[in-house]
């Protein structure tokens, strides 16, 4: 079993450390707290490895790296998340830049901070395989869309549509999400 353990910790180290560190790097201001955050990452993965099954292991661990990096911004009031709000050219769009990315730390904001993080990925668990692995992959993990088409086999355009897709699915969800806080 020990061995078991091992082996599902490299072949996870193998597989997603070089862009899970790169995808924590951009979020956070210096190597030193990124490497701090992976590691965190990393034994949070050898702690749960055995006690539960992770079916989707990226995914798992693209959401512990952004909880760690929540943490971080709690701690240090570091503005993280400017790459998940809206683009401002788009006016039906919800404005989370507004909700997410003050620098206000009250109770209020951290609650929402998660609530929309957590609604983030539940509505991305909702996502057929296919888009939420491009989604991911392009949007997470900031990896191009000619490298995905490379080691899918898909066409480049097949990833584009899919991703549109997804990303129309979350901005329905996230709509709603939005609607709902706005209300208060």
């Amino acid at each position: 079993m020990p061995q078991d353990k091992n082996r599902r910790i490299i072949q996870a180290i193998t597989e997603y450390g070089k862009n899970l560190l790169g995808f924590i790097r951009r979020r956070v201001n210096n190597d030193a707290d990124a490497e701090d955050i992976l590691q965190d990452v990393w034994y949070q993965l050898s702690a749960v490895v055995n006690s539960e099954p992770v079916e989707q292991t990226g995914a798992w661990l693209y959401k512990v790296a952004r909880n760690k990096i929540i943490d971080k911004h709690k701690k240090k009031s570091e503005v993280l998340l400017d790459d998940m709000a809206a683009d401002d050219d788009e006016e039906d769009l919800p404005d989370f830049k507004a909700l997410l990315l003050t620098t206000s730390t009250t109770p209020e904001t951290e609650y929402l901070r998660n609530l929309f993080w957590e609604q983030l990925f539940l509505a991305l668990d909702e996502l057929p395989q296919e888009q939420r692995d491009v989604f991911i992959w392009q949007e997470l993990e900031d990896i191009p869309f000619n490298e995905i088409a490379e080691r899918t086999g898909e066409k480049v355009q097949t990833l584009v549509s899919r991703k549109r897709y997804a990303v129309l699915h979350l901005r329905k969800r996230l709509g709603q999400l939005y609607k709902e806080i706005t209300q208060y």
